[in-house]
């Protein structure tokens, strides 16, 4: 079993390579001390498994699958101190956990069950339905906050609020931000799938556009519309994507 450890303390991270270290049939593939570091290294060294933990700043460990997406994870073992009544959310779904401060003896439970999963063919849907409904339970939001970008070598987490429009670059997507363009791995439907539509239209085949960046609206050439954003980019909204979205900006009209 490839795993990953991800956990912003280092004595936990020290004290669950020390346990996993001594099963013959586990490589510790690499280790993160934060949300940003676990998207990186988990994008990069596809393990088989991440010991996660929930509690972290910034970007906590519900933070990185969302940022990864949830179909694109590796089977997740939670590593937390939540209390028994938020527990309960996991033992429903049947998705394993580590309760700080846990036992060797309960490390080794989780570890039977995590090659017992792997062993056998598990439906990839059947897992995402399991931690869609544990976020569901703990009522967290699924839509995207933070995208994590590059520039010059270097990572950071860009807030979703700093990007006035996204373009679609065949397989990836250029952010264009305040400070600039980022470049990121991702297809606009996945990212129209993930940004909260309260916040971010979907305007063309092409393009989404943060709401709160439009400056106006101009009606343009056979039912497309004009948009004009607060820095003077103009796109398109097209007559098709308009009409999807109608009902959520336009308002029903009383019959006479």
């Amino acid at each position: 079993m490839r795993l990953l450890i991800v956990d912003d303390e280092a004595p936990a991270r020290a004290k669950l390579k020390r346990l996993l270290a001594a099963e013959p049939d586990v490589e510790i593939v690499g280790e993160a001390a934060n949300g940003a570091k676990a998207i990186a290294a988990l994008r990069e060294l596809r393990p088989d498994a991440v010991f996660l933990d929930v509690q972290m700043p910034i970007v906590d460990g519900f933070g990185v699958i969302e940022a990864i997406g949830v179909a694109a994870m590796p089977h997740v073992v939670f590593v937390t101190a939540y209390d028994a009544h938020a527990l309960r959310a996991f033992d429903v779904q049947a998705l394993d956990y580590l309760l700080k401060p846990y036992s060797p003896d309960r490390l080794q439970t989780v570890l039977a069950r995590l090659r017992r999963e792997l062993a056998r063919e598990r439906a990839p849907a059947d897992f995402e339905r399991r931690l869609t409904e544990l976020f569901s339970s703990l009522g967290r939001r699924r839509h995207l906050e933070r995208l994590m970008v590059e520039r010059e070598g270097r990572a950071r987490l860009l807030p979703v609020e700093q990007i006035d429009w996204i373009e679609a670059d065949r397989n990836d997507a250029r952010l264009h931000a305040r400070e600039g363009v980022h470049v990121v791995r991702s297809t606009l439907n996945e990212l129209a799938e993930r940004l909260d539509p309260s916040k971010f239209l979907r305007i063309s085949r092409s393009t989404i556009v943060r709401l709160d960046a439009v400056r106006e609206l101009q009606p343009w050439f056979h039912g497309d519309y004009r948009v004009v954003l607060e820095d003077g980019t103009e796109l398109t909204w097209s007559r098709r994507y308009r009409a999807r979205s109608r009902s959520a900006f336009e308002l029903g009209r009383e019959r006479k």
